[in-house]
């Protein structure tokens, strides 16, 4: 058989829309307490609305509403963390996160289609995998960013680029497990409403 295109509904896209949206309220839900920023690395609620999406959407829609999301941003509209945004975020040390959330919520989504019935472990390791990537690319891109063109805090070394991130880490741990464990019923729910988006053999 061969390879079909999927069909993507008005569902499709205002799910897309809610996510790149969440993703803005996420980004700076947090930001009325200064001290929630640790090593110009804000404590946001994006890591749970990015895997979220891939969990909930699919590696390709959930991975769409994650660059639009960017877009959104590098175009101006303040919906990055500190209510942040334009092209000249791109060389923010924070800027590699942002780049993560669309390889997070795509191997997230990728995880769950794996199987056609997937249970709520599946949801919560590729919630788990996608957190990962989301530190492992968000930190290095940082830490390049403050060797090679940031400002970079005295005595700054990749070990505590790596120490800032275990500040957050917990509570995204927590959030990650919470997004697999709810994503189920979501999952089931939308898949009654419209075709689930995948390439079928």
């Amino acid at each position: 058989m061969g390879i079909t295109q999927p069909k993507w509904r008005a569902l499709d896209f205002t799910l897309v829309g809610m996510f790149a949206a969440l993703m803005a309220i996420g980004a700076n839900i947090t930001s009325w307490a200064p001290f929630l920023v640790i090593g110009g690395v804000p404590i946001t609620l994006q890591t749970f609305f990015c895997v979220l999406a891939g969990a909930i959407l699919g590696r390709r829609l959930g991975a769409l509403a994650m660059i639009i999301y960017m877009l959104i941003g590098l175009f101006g509209a303040p919906v990055f963390a500190r209510f942040s945004g334009g092209f000249g975020t791109i060389v923010s040390p924070t800027f590699g996160f942002i780049l993560s959330f669309i390889l997070s919520a795509y191997v997230t989504g990728l995880i769950t289609e794996k199987s056609n019935h997937p249970s709520m472990v599946r949801f919560i390791v590729a919630a788990l995998a996608g957190m990962v990537i989301n530190y492992i690319v968000g930190t290095n891109w940082m830490y390049f960013a403050y060797k090679f063109w940031a400002a970079a805090p005295k005595g700054f070394s990749y070990s505590m680029a790596w120490g800032w991130m275990l500040v957050p880490l917990p509570k995204d741990l927590i959030l990650s497990v919470i997004a697999g464990a709810i994503s189920p019923r979501i999952y089931s729910s939308i898949r009654k409403s419209t075709s689930y988006h995948r390439y079928v053999a």
